[in-house]
């Protein structure tokens, strides 16, 4: 049945009248620059371009939009899992890690650092839950990594006294470290600089070098 309703007057079914993804990336990159807190509803309706109402109405709380605005940022998981899992050995997977928070932290269109370090760095309680999803994509990132590591070592590409877990919480922790790097100014060469230093100490069998420029070109590629 033709809708007769006034075109002036905005039916529950009627189109919005701006682009939702472009506007999530752009509540991303606010979220990014000054953190989850810190970003008031008001603040995201200046840099969105859209009212109130309308961000409520398309995406819910602060808290749901930058839920939704972590899981842009952090990609498709799966992705990464497989990249992790396919890959070469244990340490071209780290250097691949690390080379994309080398390039995710000092892009040139987007705020330095890591959105969620940087943007869940502080809090009060009230927002404990937005941290603990924040953590929560660190561990399952250390998770990865860990059987990865595990696989070596039983592949007997790694010792077999490696401690799989600190290792792969050494790579994090690195990642880490690099967002706050990359707010204080520090350039991707740098950053570069200490992921390849981190990756010399790489474990390795006696009698094994490890040739890290090999091992960071296997992370760029």
């Amino acid at each position: 049945m033709k809708n007769t309703t006034s075109a002036k007057k905005r039916s529950p079914g009627r189109p919005r009248s701006f682009d939702r993804q472009a506007a999530l990336e752009t509540a991303m990159k606010t979220f990014w620059a000054q953190g989850y807190e810190t970003t008031s509803i008001s603040d995201l309706s200046r840099a969105m371009g859209i009212n109130a109402p309308a961000i409520y109405s398309a995406f819910g709380d602060k808290k749901q939009l930058f839920l939704e605005a972590m899981r842009l940022y952090l990609g498709d998981p799966q992705s990464q899992a497989e990249a992790i899992a396919g890959a070469a050995s244990a340490r071209e997977a780290a250097a691949m890690v690390l080379a994309n928070a080398v390039r995710t932290f000092t892009g040139e269109d987007t705020p330095k650092g890591c959105l969620i370090g940087t943007g869940l760095a502080t809090g009060s309680p009230a927002a404990a839950d937005v941290r603990a999803e924040g953590a929560a994509t660190r561990a399952a990132l250390e998770a990865l990594l860990t059987s990865r590591i595990e696989r070596d070592k039983t592949g007997g590409l790694l010792p077999v006294d490696t401690d799989a877990g600190t290792l792969a919480a050494l790579v994090s922790c690195t990642v880490q470290g690099f967002s706050t790097l990359a707010r204080d100014g520090a350039p991707a060469a740098r950053l570069q600089a200490i992921a390849d230093f981190v990756l010399r100490g790489w474990p390795e069998i006696e009698g094994e070098g490890v040739d890290a420029e090999a091992v960071r070109r296997a992370g760029d590629s």
